[in-house]
């Protein structure tokens, strides 16, 4: 694969999404990290927040890009020579949610572009980006979970 897309809202990237970026990047030459505006969900940091996060952890990986995008992932795909979407599974109720995606947007794109599914490590399998904050709010111990410039984050935003 030449040019791949991994994207979601990241509201905060987890282990278990660096873990999936790491592995993605070793599949392709360019990997995109498309850190999405998804009006369903009211995030706890901004976009911007997100994209300097998680540039702050990729930074090592030199054929990553992160950016920033709202609309139709396939629009992003149509629109920027994305050859592949990758897309995370922790579980079985992941692979429902994910295979009714990948269709749809396949029905979507203007050419051929592959869905290609990555199951998480093993360790990571419990984690979202959800209950990470949901631990956190009640001073769970989230250490491990995270990488270490999201937690400093959290504990800033929520200090406020």
């Amino acid at each position: 694969m030449r040019k791949a897309l991994y994207a979601g809202t990241f509201d905060p990237i987890t282990n278990g999404h660096l873990d999936l970026i790491k592995r993605a990047s070793k599949l392709c030459e360019h990997l995109v990290v498309g850190v999405m505006e998804n009006q369903a969900k009211k995030p706890f940091f901004t976009s911007e927040e997100r994209v300097k996060m998680i540039r702050g952890c990729t930074k090592n990986l030199p054929n990553v890009e992160v950016i920033r995008f709202d609309g139709l992932l396939a629009d992003y795909v149509n629109n920027n020579q994305i050859d592949a979407v990758i897309r995370g599974l922790r579980a079985t109720m992941d692979f429902e949610y994910e295979i009714q995606m990948a269709h749809m947007n396949a029905r979507l794109y203007n050419k051929d572009v592959e869905t290609v599914f990555l199951m998480t490590t093993p360790e990571y399998s419990f984690i979202s980006s959800s209950i990470v904050k949901e631990v956190f709010s009640f001073n769970g111990d989230i250490s491990g979970l995270v990488p270490k410039v999201v937690l400093k984050e959290l504990k800033r935003k929520f200090n406020k």
